[in-house]
């Protein structure tokens, strides 16, 4: 039976959050849809979210392009770095590697989350 491609994404997901339940690191977790992209610090147990930002909190007119998922790569650094958050583990929820949330993940490690 072939997974669809919602499937498979949840699957790679559950693969990274599985082997990473065992850590004690804060994950920066990457969720987008064709809108918008939404980033959270989420505490190890997985039961808090300790800074928070997106393309709806940034007032952005267009949230769905790279430039705008820049500047909420920046804008979850800055709120990281005010609640004390410096390593996570980058969690991109089964999504690829590529453009948007390539873009937010640079754009969070320039501003000075290690990951």
């Amino acid at each position: 039976m072939k997974l669809s491609k919602k499937q498979a994404r949840l699957r790679r997901a559950t693969k990274f959050r599985a082997k990473h339940a065992q850590g004690s690191t804060k994950r920066l977790c990457v969720h987008k849809t064709a809108q918008h992209i939404y980033a959270q610090i989420i505490s190890p147990c997985g039961t808090k979210v300790l800074a928070s930002a997106s393309t709806l909190t940034a007032k952005l007119k267009n949230g769905g392009n790279v430039d705008a998922a820049t500047k909420v790569g920046k804008e979850i650094a800055k709120a990281a770095t005010s609640v004390k958050v410096i390593k996570v583990a980058f969690d991109r929820s089964g999504f690829k590697y590529h453009g948007r949330v390539k873009a937010l993940a640079d754009a969070a490690r320039e501003g000075g989350l290690d990951f």
